[in-house]
């Protein structure tokens, strides 16, 4: 029996072609178990562990492989899950910058009126004093007073 003879339709041999069939389903499922899972070319040889030149001679089967990657696309289903993931935190983060960015704008906002109404409380103290003639003094300034009696 020649070498020829073993050549199935696929142009390779019978193991040649059952392992770069398992190699593409493992691929295409996600599950590799000697590459990193790509869907290339050079994953699906290396992971059926045949040569280049071998598969290249397994024209039947890159068809198969070209249809599925025209039909799927070069993502595996796990990226394509990771990827989907990463868009939804991706959109989630966006969403909570936008937030965190108008909390920031509303909290600069809160101390401007916050300084502004203390410079007026100030200036109405000084104020109301000098017209009463008393010295109306803060709740920091009575606080103040008040700890260091009880401390005595």
């Amino acid at each position: 029996m020649t070498a020829h003879s073993r050549m199935t339709c696929d142009g390779v041999s019978p193991d040649t072609a059952e392992a770069l069939r398992a190699a593409m389903q493992r691929l295409f499922a996600g599950k590799p178990q000697r590459t990193d899972g790509r869907l290339t070319k050079e994953n699906l040889w290396r992971e059926a562990q045949v040569s280049r030149a071998t598969m290249n001679r397994a024209r039947p089967i890159l068809a198969e492989w070209d249809a599925r990657i025209a039909e799927q696309g070069k993502t595996t289903s796990g990226e394509a899950r990771r990827d989907e993931e990463i868009s939804k935190l991706r959109k989630k983060l966006a969403a909570k910058t936008r937030t965190c960015a108008l909390l920031e704008k509303q909290l600069r906002a809160a101390a401007t009126a916050i300084a502004a109404l203390h410079h007026d409380n100030c200036a109405l103290r000084e104020e109301i004093g000098r017209q009463q003639g008393t010295n109306i003094v803060g709740l920091d300034g009575r606080r103040t007073r008040l700890d260091n009696n009880s401390h005595a």
